[in-house]
């Protein structure tokens, strides 16, 4: 208590000084300056502006870029109430998904929602990726290699594994390929403003030196802007169409979103690919520069959008299975991206908190959570990895929940029967862009009942409105 007061008393001089200061001096002396100015320039501009000075060198962030171009607050799901009944039970919904259909062995899943691609070493580390793929299999969903080879570690604890052919080569070969349940050919990222070389750091250990095959006395690993070797379109159109004869799983390839979308979905077309997935630019990473999370690439909802549209104009939708990513967060995104035509979602950032949540204490606030999870972090050794699993297990289980309850509202019985019919928007420029219903335009009598279809199975003609 004494130290206490005497600590007071010794501060009071230097924050009365502090404030007449501010209260009295002229802005080119007067400290809150610094707010004014990062009012201008942002707080994260200041901060980074700092490290470049500081470095001289790329910037490299976590967890991929603070904008949002997305809008997918300004859409709304429909719900059913009177017109057309909700689903009378919960028992009677279904979020099972399937991933290339037409595959000899198809990706069969509880749900619609999977773990993304972050690779052992270039991002997270064997524990958190053991904790994410014991999660993803506790609720019988696909977890993802990302830019790595397969551990025996990972593979032992997923039940359903999705590995990247990737462009810096180390998950390649029957060996490797043949222990998936998808192949994912990974050409394009949306965080890292699409194909470009990134350099890895330095390989610290030697289990993923010997994951990776790297020579211990140089253990730097790239990955390339292009697929070692293939100097043009066909060359790409070539690798996917020999994979996909090699192999029974349903085979992808992975491109980031730009507005040059159609280009690529073009080339896509004369592939014998089972899905493709579209990474949008709100996709995280471990680390990439901001200039290529902030400012290249298209938003996710518009690359799904464009995509979809696509797809459908040239009659090519029902050749693919369409994953999206890239910043979806919510069981309401999940569910709205559905509607537009995904038939399935990936996860990462949001996947990698959620597993954390109940372990983050162990770094705060002296460092951020991510030094739980990163493969640079430097306390990965306190993840507990069955506790990190089933915090990411009982995510994706509210997930599922909350899915089905708005599903129900909806009068579904399955998220494969979600359409543009659901959403709505309170947005015109947004409506025309998707092509759904602007919520300021009211529904005409005839419409309302053109679309009740609960009187379909009756003899009694439905009620006439009430005027």
């Amino acid at each position: 208590m004494l130290l206490s007061l005497l600590a007071m008393k010794m501060m009071d001089p230097m924050l009365d000084e502090t404030m007449a200061k501010v209260m009295t001096e002229n802005y080119e002396d007067n400290p809150f300056l610094l707010v004014t100015a990062a009012e201008k320039l942002s707080p994260r501009a200041v901060i980074e502006a700092s490290i470049r000075a500081e470095t001289g060198k790329e910037l490299s962030r976590p967890l991929g870029s603070p904008v949002v171009l997305s809008p997918w607050q300004q859409i709304l799901l429909n719900p059913r109430q009177l017109f057309s009944l909700p689903t009378d039970s919960l028992q009677e919904i279904s979020l099972k998904t399937v991933i290339g259909p037409t595959a000899k062995k198809p990706l069969i899943l509880d749900m619609p929602v999977m773990i993304t691609g972050m690779s052992y070493g270039g991002s997270l580390s064997l524990p958190m990726k053991i904790a994410l793929a014991k999660g993803a299999a506790m609720a019988n969903t696909a977890t993802n290699t990302g830019e790595s080879a397969v551990t025996h570690e990972e593979r032992e604890a997923a039940k359903f594994l999705i590995g990247q052919y990737h462009r810096g080569g180390w998950l390649s070969g029957k060996e490797q390929l043949s222990q998936l349940d998808a192949i994912e050919i990974q050409l394009g990222q949306g965080a890292w403003g699409g194909a470009v070389e990134e350099p890895v750091t330095y390989i610290k250990d030697e289990h993923l030196q010997e994951t990776w095959k790297l020579d211990s006395e140089h253990g730097f690993a790239t990955v390339y802007s292009r697929m070692p070797g293939k100097q043009s379109t066909q060359d790409y159109i070539n690798m996917v169409n020999s994979m996909k004869s090699q192999y029974d799983v349903p085979v992808g390839v992975k491109i980031a979103g730009t507005d040059y979308i159609e280009y690529e979905l073009a080339v896509l077309a004369q592939t014998q690919a089972d899905y493709i997935v579209i990474d949008g630019s709100e996709g995280g990473t471990s680390s990439s520069p901001p200039t290529l999370q902030d400012d290249v690439g298209l938003p996710t909802l518009y690359s799904l959008v464009r995509c979809i549209n696509w797809l459908e104009e040239n009659n090519l939708r029902d050749r693919f299975s369409i994953i999206i990513t890239g910043g979806m967060t919510t069981p309401g995104h999940f569910l709205k991206a559905l509607a537009l035509g995904a038939d399935a979602i990936y996860i990462g950032s949001i996947a990698l908190m959620a597993a954390m949540q109940a372990q983050a204490v162990k770094v705060l606030p002296q460092a951020p959570p991510s030094q739980l999870a990163l493969y640079s972090g430097k306390m990965t050794d306190k993840l507990d990895i069955d506790k990190a699993a089933h915090s990411l297990f009982n995510f994706l289980s509210s997930c599922s929940a909350e899915m089905k309850l708005a599903l129900q509202a909806l009068g579904k019985h399955s998220c494969k029967e979600l359409g543009l019919d659901d959403l709505v928007t309170v947005d015109k420029y947004l409506a025309e862009c998707i092509g759904i219903r602007y919520a300021g335009q009211r529904r005409r009598k005839k419409a309302a009942l053109e679309h009740s279809n609960d009187y379909e199975n009756r003899e009694e003609a439905p009620p006439a409105p009430l005027h």
